[in-house]
């Protein structure tokens, strides 16, 4: 059998493989084609039925930016002097998964399988939309999210790193360049002759491991949410500590969404201690306003015993407020 056999041609969008005589083999599989950024195999399998299979092919490209494509795909056979058409719909394939076409009706002679790729996207970090190849400004994209994915493996596999974070239960390596970058304090202790130079080490003995990891990977760029909602606390803790301002505003408008009886009043506690005005703003409006204060009188009680003079005095002004307004 020659090569063309097994060549799929391509433009920008559209791959085509042509077949001579299926009859005579059950399995075919094309070589590789490109289309976008990624390689991709169209295959045969034909016994009662006939499938049609579309993959990408696994390597660096798609472990690191698995595709999302939409596509339609046509087959067409040719068989003594007529033409049949078949057409499979709009169908999305998301990551590195395959598309398989069972096609039931009876096909023989030549084939032609069509591939028409409507939309490529490259999955893009948690919480962003993924962005299509084709789309304007795409390369910036590209070139953003490839510099982030390089700066996630940095980390994560300890390329070259320099300096060592010791938090309370562990330590990871990390690059006093990175770091440097994305926190004036980071930046200064490394520019005076103090011990963290010295040493080349930083101690957060305050964060657990777990804490300082999902810290590190917000500043290398590839947090996941997951991770940044159960460490909140922690991390507009070391927002604050290490003037990391994007961090601790994404910390505060996060503490926002979710206010309610079982956090209102650590919630409150932390807004007054790194002068959060609106988390502060909305834990008393939800105690006050709200009249939630009923629900949680003791706890409030022996809050504020122990709270901050200053805080506990807003407490009671908002609440001598409210009375006089009702």
């Amino acid at each position: 059998m020659s090569d063309s056999a097994y060549r799929v041609d391509t433009t920008p969008r559209l791959a085509q493989w042509r077949i001579d005589n299926l009859a005579s083999c059950t399995y075919r599989k094309s070589d590789p084609f490109k289309i976008g950024l990624w390689n991709w195999h169209l295959s045969l399998e034909k016994n009662r039925i006939l499938y049609v299979k579309l993959y990408p092919e696994i390597s660096a490209v798609t472990r690191d930016n698995p595709p999302i494509a939409s596509f339609i795909v046509r087959v067409v056979c040719s068989a003594g002097g007529g033409r049949k058409t078949l057409t499979h719909p709009d169908k999305q394939l998301k990551n590195n998964d395959d598309f398989i076409w069972a096609i039931e009706v009876p096909l023989t002679g030549k084939f032609i399988i069509d591939v028409e790729f409507l939309d490529l996207k490259i999955k893009s970090p948690e919480g962003v939309e993924p962005c299509s190849i084709w789309a304007e400004g795409f390369t910036h994209k590209l070139s953003n999210l490839t510099a982030l994915s390089t700066l996630g493996r940095m980390l994560k596999e300890g390329i070259h790193t320099d300096i060592i974070i010791n938090a309370c239960n562990g330590s990871i390596g990390a690059h006093l360049a990175v770091l440097s970058s994305r926190s004036p304090v980071f930046r200064g202790m490394f520019a005076h002759d103090l011990k963290e130079k010295e040493l080349s080490t930083i101690n957060i003995s305050d964060m657990s491991i777990e804490a300082c990891e999902t810290f590190l990977h917000y500043i290398y760029g590839n947090i996941k949410q997951s991770d940044f909602l159960e460490h909140r606390l922690a991390l507009l803790r070391a927002a604050d500590k290490y003037d990391v301002a994007d961090l601790r505003e994404a910390c505060h408008e996060s503490l926002l969404e979710d206010i309610d009886s079982q956090n209102v009043l650590e919630r409150l506690e932390n807004a007054h201690l790194y002068q959060l005005h609106k988390l502060k703003t909305s834990c008393l409006l939800y105690l006050v306003k709200f009249g939630k204060i009923f629900d949680i009188r003791d706890d409030l009680n022996a809050f504020i015993q122990s709270a901050d003079r200053d805080l506990a005095a807003e407490i009671f002004q908002e609440i001598l407020n409210a009375w006089r307004g009702f």
